[in-house]
């Protein structure tokens, strides 16, 4: 045997003895070392990260939070595979009527890994009955998505779902309807009721640009233009505020509760991050 057999024959059997090393590393390991090496993010839905405990410490100091999901006064549900990250579908279900004794106070919409994660903060009153929303989400990463719920008792209680997407927040708005920016539209799904807990959608067209999205003919950025609140009322009487960010998706829409004790209006005051005041109102009863 010639030495540059001898040489390939090295080489081929350190490539074995290699092999094999990582074969059994494989087995002892298993899935986890797979997604050690370039694997996609992997979290469970109630795990923390650091850019929720820093938002936790900012927004609630050492308050206490009831976490665990028997005993939590709310519910997010959340897909955990979201098919376009611009429009991630959520539902916030609240555990307990609102009523003046106890009532959720307020709503916290969070999205851990999202450029701007306070996508929404909701001042809530008695008058919704109950505090269950609807809405869409830009979610720009793999992310835990939060809801905290803060009860007039100054209780705190949260629910969390990690959800596999990305692009959100870069993801080119719909142009075809820039000359409709305002145009605030209100709805009942269902005959009213009244006296009882009714469902409502309120919907804004606006193409809530983030500031990370290309335009696809300049190739410039587009700068960032969203709905900044919505003040919802009905006869006059305050249902909730929402503080908004570009978290929110497009085109932004929130159904919600009210409860009517006799007819009137509903009534929506939109105001968007270039100072835009828009109004939308439908007659009920």
């Amino acid at each position: 045997m010639n030495k540059a057999e001898l040489s390939r024959r090295s080489v081929l059997l350190r490539t074995l003895a290699h092999a094999a090393v990582g074969a059994t590393a494989l087995s002892a390991t298993g899935r986890a070392a797979w997604a050690a090496v370039g694997g996609l993010p992997q979290a469970a839905h109630g795990d923390s990260s650091p850019e929720w405990e820093n938002l936790r410490d900012k927004l609630f100091g050492q308050r206490a939070i009831e976490a665990q999901p028997q005993s939590s006064a709310v519910q997010l549900i959340v897909p955990l595979r979201a098919a376009y990250g611009a429009s991630v579908p959520v539902k916030i279900v609240s555990r307990l009527p609102q009523k003046e004794s106890l009532y959720v106070r307020k709503l916290h919409v969070l999205v851990d890994k999202n450029p701007s994660p306070v996508a929404a903060v909701l001042d809530l009153t008695p008058e919704l009955g109950q505090a269950d929303f609807e809405t869409r989400l830009r979610v720009d990463e793999y992310s835990h998505v939060r809801v905290i719920s803060e009860l007039s008792n100054g209780q705190l209680h949260m629910d969390s779902r990690y959800v596999k997407t990305s692009g959100g927040c870069s993801a080119p708005p719909n142009r075809e309807s820039l000359h409709l920016i305002g145009k605030t539209v209100l709805k009942l799904p269902g005959t009213v009721k009244m006296n009882e807990v009714n469902t409502a959608d309120v919907t804004v067209i606006h193409p809530n640009d983030t500031g990370f999205e290309l335009n696809q003919v300049s190739v410039m950025y587009i700068p960032p233009h969203f709905v900044r609140s919505i003040r919802m009322s009905y006869a006059q009487h305050k249902l909730f505020d929402a503080d908004l960010d570009f978290s929110v998706s497009e085109n932004p829409s929130w159904r919600f509760n009210f409860v009517p004790h006799g007819r009137g209006e509903l009534r929506a005051e939109v105001t968007d991050s270039k100072d835009g005041q828009f109004v939308g109102t439908l007659a009920v009863g």
